[in-house]
């Protein structure tokens, strides 16, 4: 059906030889300094040297600056605590039975519809393993190996850029990082950030930007008040983390010394290799970020950017992973506060080694008076961010009325299944199509928009789903 309605179909699988797999491998691997090593086909199982990586520099001074946390995490070194032990064979065997059995197998060539099969024989094995990682820190060398699969992020790509690198790796080593994830996570919620959004249990979405619009709305009902917010955008977010940065924030955690030692050795010395179809590039080593499609990367991001946190009355900082907004209420034309959060960001950033892209980062006013007074923008080195009506924040899209308009017509074209009757489909795999397609994208995060959608474009989304209904032969 989607072949039939042209709905989000997969390109051609990207194909080219083992140079150019090479150049995408060096390009990936920018961010750190280990060689080129050889073939992951024939020396996929030695242990890769850190010789040749270069120490990244300690923590930067600003992390210890209160200003830039108001949750101070300055805490006593480390907790001593028993080394984690998955003494439960349920755990190991519910982690593996989750597997989805049609992903691809990961560089050990292991698939994970065998392991979701003998799940209840392998859970032993596997359990003494784990336990063996974790008291010893090391992770197996094959286990974060990554084969890096590059989707190209539009149609015609011609640049390196233009490829987003898609990590497989072990599903063993998923499972693993699952156990692990459960483990780190009780020792790490009080240091979270309070206004991060992703990431934990029974928020989403939808409370990210009721959050933003609330914290708006509430400030555009006061005379003379003026709503500016800045969505930061960085380039490679999980590529730049820096472990050794990483470290001394979670001890400041007092995460156990242990489950430390272990996520160090994780990000460190990582085989990884480019397959463009049939050509496998050398290996690569890399000793920075993190690998992209993995379990764990996403927290250690979370975990990498709680240090920074601004929560007040006028001003505010909000995250859904490395989605940032600042809003800042502004009344009486006084800007200070909100530049200088900003400001305190983006040197933030650059201490701990996150590149912002000026060109992605965007600034959308909002004043709802007549006579509009003149603001001047704002500039982060190098560049002047732009400032622009709309912005599609978190697949929502919002405008400088806060009116819904570009939402709902962006929805409206959202509309597949005439295309689909017109092809002679059965009306019971029409409602399947409408419930996971259609219906999923007229309503995705609506308790966040719905409310102030005009009438106009609200009988814009009943027309759609009147039509819905005709050629389902049926109310919907």
């Amino acid at each position: 059906m989607k072949t039939i309605t042209g709905f989000k179909v997969k390109g051609k699988q990207v194909e080219g030889s083992q140079e150019r797999a090479n150049e995408l491998n060096v390009f990936f691997n920018r961010f750190s300094t280990g060689p080129l090593a050889t073939s992951p086909a024939s020396d996929s199982h030695t242990d890769p040297t850190s010789s040749s990586l270069t120490k990244p520099p300690r923590l930067p001074a600003s992390y210890r600056d209160i200003t830039y946390c108001p949750h101070n995490m300055l805490g006593p070194p480390p907790r001593p605590t028993t080394t984690p032990h998955f003494s439960d064979l349920r755990q190991v065997r519910r982690q593996l039975e989750k597997l989805g059995q049609n992903k691809a197998a990961g560089p050990d060539g292991i698939s994970p519809r065998v392991l979701k099969a003998c799940a209840g024989q392998l859970c032993g094995i596997l359990q003494h393993l784990f336990n063996l990682s974790l008291s010893q820190g090391r992770v197996p060398v094959l286990w974060k190996t990554s084969c890096l699969v590059p989707v190209p992020k539009k149609p015609s790509p011609s640049a390196l850029n233009d490829y987003r690198p898609v990590a497989l790796t072990s599903h063993i080593m998923k499972v693993l990082e699952r156990l692990v994830l459960a483990h780190l996570t009780p020792q790490v919620t009080s240091y979270l950030d309070p206004l991060q959004f992703a990431y934990c249990p029974r928020v989403g979405v939808e409370d990210a930007i009721i959050y933003l619009l609330h914290r708006a709305h509430s400030h555009l009902d006061k005379s003379g008040s003026t709503v500016r917010i800045m969505f930061f955008d960085f380039s490679s977010a999980l590529n730049t983390i820096q472990p050794v940065l990483l470290r001394e924030k979670l001890e400041l955690m007092q995460v156990d010394t242990t489950t430390i030692s272990w996520i160090m050795d994780y990000l460190t010395d990582r085989p990884q290799f480019v397959r463009l179809g049939r050509s496998v590039s050398d290996q690569a080593v890399s000793g920075t970020g993190a690998p992209q499609g993995t379990v764990l990367s996403p927290f250690l991001f979370t975990l990498y950017t709680s240090d920074f946190q601004y929560n007040a009355e006028a001003c505010h900082l909000q995250k859904f992973s490395d989605d940032i907004a600042v809003v800042g209420c502004i009344s009486g034309g006084d800007e200070t506060e909100y530049r200088q959060l900003v400001d305190n960001f983006v040197a933030w950033s650059g201490e701990n080694h996150l590149v912002l892209n000026v060109t992605k980062t965007k600034e959308m006013v909002v004043d709802f008076r007549r006579a509009r007074p003149e603001l001047s923008t704002i500039s982060i080195p190098g560049d002047e961010v732009q400032v622009v009506e709309s912005y599609n924040y978190l697949g929502v899209h919002m405008n400088n009325k806060l009116d819904r308009k570009q939402h709902t017509e962006a929805v409206y074209k959202l509309y597949f299944l005439r295309k689909l009757r017109s092809f002679n489909v059965c009306s019971k795999m029409l409602c399947m199509f409408y419930q996971s397609v259609v219906a999923s994208a007229v309503f995705f995060a609506a308790i966040s928009w719905g409310s102030g959608v005009r009438a106009c474009d609200s009988k814009k989304i009943n027309k759609l789903i009147r039509r819905a209904g005709s050629v389902l032969g049926t109310a919907v």
